[in-house]
């Protein structure tokens, strides 16, 4: 088949890089706009914007989906299907009705279970043992389409989001590049989602990150492994934020108030509303990212510090 494959970000390059290595035509690729990066701010090409030029494609990178020109080039490109993984924009109806076989979402989650911008990060935070990815038609609902296919995959009590993601998306390449296969050969028949088991994975904001230490060290942990490696779970100590890397539970630690400080030779402990937590690395503001147990020695941490 012909396509023209959308995304944005690095989790998309996999299924890009897996199309490229299929039988069908990659015929163009559209990313959101270069964004600003960096301490200067300067504007960068998107991770998949990347990769199709370095493959020699051509690149769409339209304000809105909705922009006559835009449409105007896609129809002129006549793609059978646009695959689509984490592009970051909404498809009108315009857009969707374009392509034969109309457009067609890798999702990393188990549809009709987290739909919305953060699957992944949810369905950690919230405690599920298995998640996966699906690949659906795309329709004017927020993920609500028939699905096609679905692959599974079980979270790892140390799983943060990053690292489950990127099992996800290489996973999930290979299932999006079957799926362009089982389209192209009228193999496959897209079935409607259950009105059962839906539920939303709305994007975490900072705000959201900010641990609250009243909460079960089991949340805190889930918290912080969820919002790894961003937006970046946080803390403040002394008025200042303090960024939080993944946390070791101690059911049998010493008993410490929530956001109570102890910090020994190896490690620092922080109550919470059940049992202590262990940190891991730390990056105090304008600092480079350390073991928790060399910050607290090099800010002298009392018996009185606390994080908040």
């Amino acid at each position: 088949m012909r396509l023209v494959f959308a995304g944005t970000p690095a989790t998309a390059v996999p299924a890009l890089e897996a199309l490229l290595a299929s039988g069908h035509e990659v015929a163009a690729v559209v990313t959101r706009p270069d964004a600003p990066a960096g301490r200067g701010r300067r504007l960068v090409a998107s991770p998949v914007a990347e990769r199709a030029l370095d493959a020699g494609i051509e690149v769409l990178k339209p304000a809105k989906v909705r922009d006559p020109e835009f449409l105007d080039r896609l129809r002129e490109l006549a793609p059978d299907c646009c695959p689509v993984v984490a592009y970051g924009a909404l498809i009108p109806k315009s857009a969707l009705d374009i392509p034969v076989h109309g457009w067609v979402n890798l999702h990393f989650s188990l549809l009709p279970a987290w739909r919305g911008a953060a699957p992944v990060q949810h369905a950690i935070l919230h405690g599920d043992d298995v998640t996966g990815a699906a690949t659906f038609q795309i329709e004017e609902g927020l993920d609500t389409g028939p699905v096609f296919g679905v692959l599974t995959e079980p979270i790892r009590p140390d799983d943060t989001s990053g690292a489950l993601l990127d099992r996800l998306s290489i996973a999930g390449a290979r299932l999006l590049a079957d799926t362009m296969d089982g389209i192209e050969a009228g193999a496959l028949e897209p079935r409607p989602q259950p009105a059962e088991g839906v539920s939303t994975a709305p994007k975490i904001t900072p705000d959201d990150a900010r641990v609250d230490w009243r909460t079960p060290a089991r949340h805190v942990d889930r918290l912080v492994r969820a919002c790894t490696p961003a937006p970046g779970a946080w803390t403040t100590f002394r008025d200042a934020r303090l960024k939080l890397g993944p946390v070791r539970l101690v059911p049998d630690g010493p008993a410490l108030a929530p956001g109570e400080l102890l910090a020994g030779k190896k490690d620092v402990l922080v109550g919470t509303a059940t049992h202590p937590v262990v940190l891991g690395e730390v990056r105090p503001e304008g600092k480079r990212l350390m073991n928790a147990a060399d910050w607290a020695r090099g800010i002298d941490v009392t018996g009185k510090d606390a994080l908040h």
